[in-house]
């Protein structure tokens, strides 16, 4: 008897419920993006005077078998096993003022790090990250610095590369690690941007401006002898935000610009852009991207961060995989077929659903918001009704009259499927806190139901002590479910706020059919191609893809609606490859046909 009771007291403790889930569990080896980790609030200052969460330029470095992730005005930075679970270091020694788009490297026995917001800043170096202790030999490099990038070669030496205008080139310098990293001679001009040939590094949301772009954010990667020097263009407020690359034998050039460019590019979608980014390697030898990804509502930098995976053709070509990029797909940790399609194939099945809650603010309580000339002003209010929890934009949202127990939300699916995995992205509505502050978390209970009637509970965080803005849940065991309600307990902020209540999964009807008479345009601005298809019966959106060789198709945008799509990536000299799928709850149709234009 005394050996069964410990055998129930084992089952009741390590299997909770059916498919339950409870914060801490790490058997689930997914992620979604954006990735959910404590951003930080900015600091209070007379800038913006609005309280918003922001991360981004993400310089991600492998130390030891360890993942150490630096981002923009955090006041420390993060590091993980597994690129899923970050912990936020505060370090004993850091810049005054948080940093800015900061750089890291590996270097020998120790990380180096710039990124001081002044501009003005000496490299700061330490062998024990994880405790944070930074030192400097307050040597300031001779130079105005803006979005660095540290590269250390595989002989040892040590390069800058930095800017972020939209006048100026971007430059590089070799420092000299033992002269306190001082540069070795004047900066050199590297690369320039040319919207006028490249459609992609054309300023505003999809392309649309005049303005001059900004050429920011550079990082290097060498390969196989090569040198891949990356760059993000062309402004971190739109959702083109894309980063290129050029490549070069030698580590201050002269660089080529990559004729496929851009490398990582994500447009479309719940979260889109792939801008400013770093490239770094997992202990398994694949390589991965994190990327910045914008919402600008609160004020334009207003971001996330992202993840995708990347790596190296047979050719050399350099890619970023950002098909179904705010789908689940496998961690590092996973082993996969290839690692180039690391999607899980588990569908969004919320999209344009029934939704209702019991709690909506009315619309004249307007939403404060910093307007591009740094003025005080409201976004403009179109509702905050449970709907905007299912239409794939992370800029709107539904807004609660409270903040209690007493609110909840439910999503009918409108027949049974089988759940593998959610996400609920809270959003900062007129929140009023400001910097790093402890004990922020979000605690609620997700339930499903197949009748509407009889509820289980499939994931508790009701005594979570996490921060975690985006809590992405994923299911050891799949629930057939109908009916998915999320009950708030509690969140930081006077107002519950949702921008994505995301159910992934499979249902159990048919994919759709392929999309046919596919037809791609290239007009006389060559920047630019439209592509068609007839609508697909059943079909939630369509996937594009395109490249310069047939079976390179790596740049994709995943839309919803209208089979047509108005492309402006792309580059005047160079003729392209494409295809599109069609995909809804049950799976992914066959491509089309692949069209080439000249």
């Amino acid at each position: 008897m005394k050996n069964i009771s410990l055998f129930l007291l084992f089952i009741l403790v390590y299997f909770p419920g059916r498919g339950q889930n409870t914060p801490g569990e790490r058997d689930f080896l997914t992620y979604c993006n954006p990735i959910d980790i404590d951003y930080t609030y900015v600091a209070h200052n007379s800038y913006t005077g609005v309280s918003y969460r922001a991360g981004a330029d993400p310089a991600v470095i492998n130390f030891k078998g360890k993942f150490f992730m630096f981002v923009t005005r955090s006041y420390g930075y993060w590091v993980s096993d597994d690129m899923s679970n970050w912990e936020f270091i505060t370090p004993q020694n850091w810049y005054f003022n948080g940093s800015n788009a900061p750089a890291a490297a590996v270097h020998g026995d120790k990380i180096i790090v710039a990124g001081d917001p002044s501009g003005r800043m000496a490299i700061i170096s330490t062998d024990t990250p994880e405790v944070g202790d930074w030192k400097t030999s307050y040597s300031v490099l001779p130079i105005s610095i803006q979005d660095p990038a540290l590269f250390v070669d595989d002989d040892g030496k040590v390069f800058l590369y930095e800017e972020s205008s939209n006048k100026h080139p971007l430059y590089g310098v070799e420092l000299d690690p033992d002269n306190n990293y001082l540069p070795k001679g004047e900066e050199t001009a590297l690369i320039q941007l040319d919207p006028e040939a490249h459609g992609w590094e054309r300023f505003g949301q999809d392309h649309s401006s005049e303005m001059a772009p900004y050429l920011e954010g550079p990082w290097m990667t060498k390969h196989n002898g090569t040198y891949y020097l990356q760059y993000g263009a062309p402004g971190t407020e739109f959702n083109v935000y894309a980063d290129g690359v050029y490549t070069g034998d030698n580590p201050l050039g002269p660089f080529e610009y990559a004729p496929y460019n851009p490398v990582s590019y994500k447009p479309g979608g719940f979260v889109t852009g792939a801008g400013h980014g770093s490239t770094v390697q997992d202990n398994n030898g694949n390589y991965w991207h994190f990327a910045t990804m914008p919402i600008a509502v609160n004020y334009k930098f207003e971001r996330r961060i992202g993840l995708f995976p990347a790596g190296f053709e047979n050719n050399g070509q350099m890619y970023v995989n950002t098909a179904y990029g705010d789908y689940p797909h496998y961690l590092p940790t996973a082993e996969v077929k290839e690692h180039k399609n690391r999607f899980t194939g588990w569908m969004l099945l919320s999209y344009g659903k029934k939704v209702t809650a019991n709690s909506v603010l009315d619309k004249k309580v307007e939403q404060k918001v910093i307007g591009p000339g740094m003025k005080s002003m409201v976004r403009e209010n179109t509702g905050y009704d449970p709907a905007n929890m299912v239409d794939e934009n992370i800029s709107s949202f539904w807004v609660a009259k409270t903040n209690d127990r007493s609110v909840e939300a439910s999503i009918d699916l409108g027949e049974t499927m089988k759940i593998h995995a959610l996400q609920v992205n809270f959003h900062e509505f007129n929140a009023e806190i400001f910097g790093r502050q402890p004990g922020i978390k979000h605690q609620f209970i997700i339930e499903a139901s197949e009748n509407g009637k009889k509820w289980d509970v499939i994931a508790d965080y009701s005594e979570n002590q996490k921060d975690q803005p985006h809590a992405y849940i994923a299911f050891e065991t799949p629930t057939d479910a109908r009916y998915v309600r999320y009950r708030n307990i509690s969140t930081p902020n006077e107002y519950l706020a949702i921008s994505g209540f995301r159910i992934f999964g499979k249902g159990y009807g048919k994919a759709p059919e392929a999309p046919e008479n596919f037809q791609v345009h290239r007009q006389e601005d060559r920047r630019n191609a439209d592509l068609k298809w007839d609508p697909v019966k059943g079909a939630t959106g369509y996937v594009i893809y395109w490249g310069i060789e047939e079976d390179k198709l790596n740049n994709s945008v995943l839309i919803y609606g209208e089979p047509e799509y108005n492309l402006r990536a792309l580059n005047i000299d160079q003729a392209y490859y494409s295809q599109v799928e069609a995909f809804n709850e049950n799976g992914i149709s066959q491509r089309t046909k692949i069209q080439k234009v000249q």
